[in-house]
């Protein structure tokens, strides 16, 4: 039962830190794997969970426009302005720097706002994100 409730913390975590929220899953992972759970199963859940919260945010970003006039929303229009031409000069090849903290989630905001196709979103965040684990995993353990 314990084994569960560590997974699963690992995948909220990453799935919490790959949203808005302030949050890092890394320090989660290297204490794991310094503490001998198996490092493939912590790979696959910290990587599922952190790709699913891109997907939120990317399913945020189709959303966000219609709100984009009112009162309370938290971005101005000569921000989200710029976030979009931003995306639109540097295109799907941005979404591998999804796993840098403090640019990515918002590169995945704004990839769902510019009507990525899915599966291509899909395909970039996975790759970028299980590619910053494994690096991660790998010198954790000596491997690097």
């Amino acid at each position: 039962m314990i084994d569960l409730a560590v997974y699963a913390g690992l995948f909220l975590a990453a799935l919490a830190a790959a949203t808005i929220v302030p949050m890092q899953s890394e320090a989660m992972l290297v204490g794991l794997l310094l503490a001998g759970y198996d490092p493939w199963l912590l790979l696959a859940v910290a990587s599922l969970g952190n790709i699913l919260g891109s997907v939120i945010n990317w399913g945020l970003g189709r959303g966000i426009e219609r709100f984009r006039t009112s009162r309370w929303f938290p971005v101005g229009d000569a921000a989200l302005d710029r976030a979009q031409q931003w995306y639109q000069r540097h295109g799907k090849w941005s979404l591998l720097l999804s796993w840098v903290p403090v640019i990515g989630d918002p590169i995945t905001v704004v990839a769902g706002v510019m009507r990525e196709p899915f599966p291509v979103f899909l395909l970039l965040v996975s790759l970028a994100k299980i590619g910053r684990y494994l690096v991660l995993a790998a010198a954790t353990l000596g491997f690097l």
